[in-house]
């Protein structure tokens, strides 16, 4: 039991590590030209809000092809064939990271739309939404729709919260973010 959990925790990080990179990059590297170039609708609220950037999107859908790479090199030089692991593959990675950026661009849409402000906290989807994008475009990889199962997205979904939040406060005490959420 505690072997069958271990693997499932081993399979969902190294499944969903690209995103996690994806979705913490653009703290980092961020900055500069928001995507929805500051356009309002007319409700009055941005589109997505100054904290989209074009340079945060780039970064982070970057990042997560980079961690692929590594995670593909790391597979063909080491056997992990007994962790039953995906394959990953830059494809995937990239799919991973566009769909985390994009999952955490469609909360903050949302977000707008509610009015609730930029940067303020919406609890769990603020933590949830990159995993549900990187979900849903990891799909359009038959490797990774294939690899899939409901104890891996569930994992996912359990721990994830867990993880944002620790990784959040960390980036908060050493002042990446300016608010610990």
């Amino acid at each position: 039991m505690l072997y069958e959990l271990f693997l499932i925790a081993f399979q969902s990080f190294w499944f969903i590590l690209p995103a996690y990179f994806a979705n913490s990059t653009p703290v980092i590297a961020g900055g500069g030209t928001p995507v929805d170039f500051n356009k309002k609708l007319p409700d009055g609220e941005p589109i997505l809000g100054p904290g989209k950037t074009w340079r945060g999107f780039f970064a982070g859908i970057t990042a997560a092809v980079m961690i692929a790479g590594i995670q593909n090199y790391v597979q063909n030089h080491l056997d992990l064939s007994a962790y039953e692991l995906i394959a990953m593959s830059l494809w995937l990675g990239f799919l991973l990271g566009v769909g985390a950026i994009i999952g955490d661009m469609a909360k903050s849409f949302f977000k707008r739309r509610l009015k609730i402000k930029s940067g303020a906290e919406w609890p769990l989807l603020d933590q949830l939404d990159f995993i549900a994008g990187a979900l849903l475009f990891s799909m359009l990889s038959k490797t990774a729709s294939a690899y899939l199962n409901w104890k891996i997205v569930l994992f996912l979904v359990v721990f994830t919260p867990l993880i944002h939040r620790a990784t959040n406060i960390f980036a908060f005490k050493t002042h990446l973010k300016k608010v610990p959420w």
